[in-house]
Order: structure tokens, then C-alpha cells, then sequence
């Protein structure tokens, strides 16, 4: 049985200690089984954790609120940033996991971002999939080192690139080693997107990147 900690989540464990292991944001809707599948397929034997999140919009979970597509409310978002933080050292301690790769698609793309911009310590690195910038005025930690992928849709109508560029630009400022592609899709995820992110994990798991903690 999973522990009481702040989120709803599922975790399952690892076979490869040596693996970082992944935390799982879903997308606008999703819960915490969403992932899980992709989990398994870009970090085969890593361990997964896989919150749902603690914000409605409708009966559709979110990892923070917005006014509308596209408009974000931004305090929300540095509060449930902090959260999300707050329950990974928590289930850190619970599971006895090292520092995890954020994998997220759309809001939990957005909400990893975040993450990564305001508590700098929490993730050893992150696939970002359908990201946007999620604050207006981005923050410029010490991201020194911490790889993180960016993957948008040339024709995605929810998820601007402009907006992704302007994230991987502050992440990079931060320090952090940004890859950013643009793939022939929309919204949706494809093969393109496994492929580049089973790739790109492998190739950072092989060395595994600790954020200061």
C-alpha cells in the first residue's frame, strides 16, 4: 500500500538501482496511470512515481490552475510548484529514491518547469513534452549541469513554440544543458517523441546528473 503523502499517486518500483528514477506528470485530465506506460518504455527497469494532481478544472485533474487555455494563474503555480516539490522529498524518503527525471506532457510538462525554475534542487533533469513557458517573468537559478529535453509539435494549436523557446532560453541562462526539438505532430504524443526521449534518457542515465542537494 502507498504511503500517505500530499498527492494521490502510484509508485512502482524500480529493478535497476543504478537508474534515475522517473516522475510522472500527467497532462490536463489525466491521472496517475496515464504515464505509466511511457514510463516503462523510455526508462525500462527504473523505478516510477506518478502523482495525480491536486487541482480540478471541471472533474479534470491539473497540477495547477489557469483563467483559460493559455493564461495561467500564476501564483497558483509557484504554490503547487513548491507542493510538488514538497511531496517528491517526501516520497524520496518514503521509497528511498534517489533524485528523479521529471518525464511530463502538457501541464505536466508546464508544472515540471516550474519546478525546475523555482526549487532548483528537486529533479536531476526532465523530458519536457508540450511545454510552455509557465510564468511570465522566469526565474534564473543555478540549473548548472541539469539536462533537460524539450519536445514541441510544428503544428501543436495548445502549446506555442515561441513559448517553449522562451522556457528552454531560461532554463539554458540557468545553467542547463537544453535540447529543444520541433517534431512533425500537434498536441498529441508520436513515435518521434518515444524515440528522442528513450535516447535521450539512456544517454543521461549513463551518467546520472545530481542536482545540489
Amino acid at each position: 500500500m502507498a504511503p500517505e503523502l500530499a498527492y494521490i499517486h502510484r509508485f512502482e518500483p524500480g529493478v535497476d538501482p543504478t537508474l534515475p528514477p522517473i516522475l510522472l506528470l500527467h497532462g490536463t485530465g489525466g491521472d496517475e496511470t496515464d504515464l505509466v506506460p511511457l514510463g516503462r518504455e523510455i526508462a525500462p527497469g527504473a523505478a516510477l512515481l506518478s502523482p495525480r494532481g491536486n487541482v480540478l478544472e471541471g472533474n479534470m485533474p491539473r497540477f495547477f490552475r489557469r483563467f483559460r487555455e493559455g493564461l495561467f494563474d500564476e501564483d497558483d503555480v509557484r504554490r503547487r510548484a513548491g507542493e510538488l516539490a514538497s511531496f517528491v522529498a517526501e516520497a524520496r524518503r518514503a521509497y528511498g529514491l534517489d533524485q528523479p527525471f521529471a518525464l511530463g506532457y502538457s501541464n505536466g510538462a508546464n508544472i515540471a518547469g516550474a519546478v525546475l525554475l523555482l526549487h532548483p534542487k528537486t529533479l536531476a533533469g526532465a523530458i519536457l513534452l508540450r511545454a510552455v513557458a509557465p510564468l511570465a517573468d522566469l526565474p534564473s537559478p543555478d540549473l548548472s549541469g541539469v539536462p533537460v529535453l524539450i519536445l514541441s509539435g510544428l503544428n501543436d494549436p495548445i502549446a506555442p513554440r515561441s513559448s517553449a523557446e522562451k522556457l528552454a532560453a531560461a532554463l539554458a541562462a540557468a545553467g542547463a544543458r537544453v535540447e529543444r526539438d520541433d517534431l512533425p505532430a500537434g498536441h498529441g504524443l508520436t513515435q518521434a517523441d518515444l524515440t528522442r526521449a528513450k535516447a535521450f534518457y539512456a544517454r543521461e542515465a549513463a551518467h546520472p546528473f545530481r542536482a545540489g542537494e
